[in-house]
């Protein structure tokens, strides 16, 4: 009976590493990591608070976004990837915390960086005075929700990762206080710490995987 059961798990942990998809997690999570983290830096850098409208037009602050916007494209494959190579060791609330953590992901990926790139440039260039009116209406009603979403969705994977022993103590509670400093992620350089973080994810990943072969 120990001897099927041990056979099952290995089948299981084979099968779940032989994914294309899984194998990718840690260099997912690294590019993911990197790129969010560089993104903000450069924004800090080139963004002209003072002078919002011109500094949203130049090619810099498109080039940028454009790069941001597909960091939340890296970092929803690399969630979906980290499930598919972990599942097999987690339980529901796991599951549920990956979950939420990609519902984050995509809401603050739609919200901010979608929006900043493509729809914020057009807006300064069409009707400038636009840029300076107070939000109301609906518009701050969904910026305020997918940063609720997007913290939340990270707190709750890093918790429950620390619960199922997922990745290391030390990654998965900075996981949890990474997410809460960049409760303002569209202020830079306050989502740094959350880049580094999944960078360091995915360099753990990439080690696990050295040792393991």
């Amino acid at each position: 009976m120990a001897t099927t059961t041990g056979t099952l798990a290995a089948t299981s942990t084979t099968n779940v590493s032989a994914s294309p998809l899984a194998r990718l997690a840690g260099p997912l999570a690294l590019a993911a990591g990197g790129l969010f983290t560089i993104t903000q830096l450069v924004t800090v850098a080139t963004l002209d608070r003072s002078n919002l409208v011109a500094s949203i037009i130049e090619p810099v602050y498109l080039i940028n976004g454009s790069v941001y916007f597909g960091t939340f494209c890296l970092l929803l494959l690399a969630l979906i990837a980290i499930y598919g190579r972990e599942v097999h060791r987690a339980g529901k609330f796991w599951t549920y915390g990956a979950c939420a953590a990609v519902v984050g992901t995509f809401a603050l990926g739609a919200n901010v960086a979608w929006f900043d790139v493509f729809v914020a440039p057009w807006i300064a260039l069409v009707a400038p005075e636009a840029m300076k009116t107070p939000n109301v209406g609906s518009l701050p009603i969904g910026g305020f929700s997918s940063y609720v979403l997007f913290v939340l969705g990270w707190v709750l994977f890093g918790a429950a990762s620390l619960r199922a022993r997922i990745f290391p103590a030390a990654l998965s509670l900075a996981i949890v206080v990474s997410a809460l400093i960049a409760w303002p992620s569209a202020l830079p350089p306050y989502g740094v710490p959350f880049g580094l973080t999944i960078a360091a994810l995915g360099v753990w990943m990439l080690r696990r995987n050295e040792s393991t072969e």
